[in-house]
């Protein structure tokens, strides 16, 4: 059994246009990664477990969508009071991040299952709560996990003017307040792309200032199937059921919870004090102030709440977000125990491991880094 990562040379059309501009990343001089690689597999054949294919994952799918059906049920046809329906709804936001954590993101990263079919239903579950796998697939694996924290090349740290999350991203005036006003814009984000953001990207053929190629085919059809069955769901049964106004006022806190879970917990791994946000230096824009590329991911990705095992069940073991860029393709029930092999590692080969001991220290420091980055001053990279 070998682990195996998720540094690949993709060859799409959409990727060659930008081959030339793509940086690129030093050989592994010291072994690191190969290092990290043998004490995982050596952790794998000791325990006799196996990467992918969990039984615990499976109870743990089986569980979610329980609890998803569950909530949903209470929630559109058997609350007759807004004191009831109000915790069904945070119920049912929670479940529906829960999908995405665990049962999505394994899937889309093919950590689910060794079988490709089990891991594009378990992707197609982001499909199913209003998202879409296709593009997620983009913007997520490849452009995120490849160049974390690289500004102009990972999608997830560019929102445009809205904000400022890169020390090299231009600085405007309103940033001087973005610890303030982006808390509550975090809530929106889930509507936006469940009603608008996806429906732009997949027209324009764009992420950002990546092109990609537009759904066809089979992705075409999921992606508007995807679209129908989860505004059917949100929006249109319960509107058989309820007043309108009733329907889009618990939409609109449903989605604001789903919203600020998701795009928080994303800001705890990379969109903070503790974190990197390497560029590349030279007209051959090699990443040679960051090292191998296992180095660039453990210093631009900072785990929290290592000790807590409810945060690691709901999260789909997010928390672990060093063990997760290194080894994306395993199961997220072994992140807590590679978290110890890999910050030992770390520690051997001067590598510096980041962590933040609580989810609220996690927050703070996005907080902080999100008002360092609004100030006038300039930022060091």
């Amino acid at each position: 059994m070998s682990i195996r990562t998720e540094h690949v040379s993709r060859t799409s059309p959409a990727q060659r246009d930008h081959s030339d501009s793509k940086p690129k990343f030093p050989k592994d001089e010291a072994g690191f990664l190969n290092e990290l690689k043998r004490r995982t597999d050596a952790y794998f054949a000791e325990s006799g477990r196996s990467e992918r294919d969990c039984w615990r994952m499976y109870l743990k799918t089986a569980v979610i969508l329980a609890w998803l059906a569950t909530s949903y049920a209470l929630l559109v046809f058997a609350a007759p009071t807004v004191w009831l329906a109000a915790p069904l709804s945070i119920s049912l936001a929670l479940a529906i991040s829960a999908v995405g954590f665990s049962i999505q993101h394994d899937g889309g990263h093919h950590a689910y299952s060794r079988f490709a079919w089990v891991n594009r239903l378990a992707a197609l579950t982001l499909d199913l709560i209003g998202a879409s796998s296709y593009l997620w697939k983009w913007k997520h694996v490849v452009y995120h996990h490849t160049y974390p924290n690289v500004a102009g090349q990972d999608t997830d740290i560019d929102v445009g003017r809205v904000a400022r999350l890169a020390p090299q991203q231009p600085r405007l005036w309103f940033h001087r307040w973005q610890h303030l006003y982006l808390w509550p814009l975090y809530a929106v984000t889930a509507s936006v792309w469940h009603l608008y953001g996806d429906f732009r990207d997949v027209i324009a053929g764009t992420i950002g200032t990546h092109r990609i190629p537009r759904p066809r085919g089979w992705d075409l059809v999921v992606f508007l199937t995807g679209k129908a069955v989860s505004i059917g769901l949100l929006l249109g049964i319960p509107m058989l059921v309820h007043s309108w106004w009733v329907v889009l006022a618990f939409y609109a806190v449903v989605t604001a919870v789903v919203g600020v879970v998701l795009t928080v917990v994303f800001q705890l791994a990379h969109c903070v004090e503790e974190a990197e946000f390497p560029q590349p230096i030279g007209d051959g824009g090699r990443m040679e102030m960051e090292g191998a590329w296992a180095v660039h991911q453990v210093h631009t990705t900072v785990d929290f709440a290592r000790k807590s095992r409810v945060l690691c069940w709901l999260l789909g073991g997010l928390n672990f977000q060093v063990v997760h860029h290194l080894f994306p393709r395993v199961c997220h029930i072994h992140y807590p125990a590679l978290s110890r092999i890999i910050e030992t590692t770390c520690h051997e080969f001067g590598v510096r491991y980041s962590a933040h001991r609580t989810f609220l220290a996690g927050v703070v420091s996005h907080f902080r880094w999100l008002r360092q980055l609004g100030r006038p001053q300039v930022i060091p990279g």
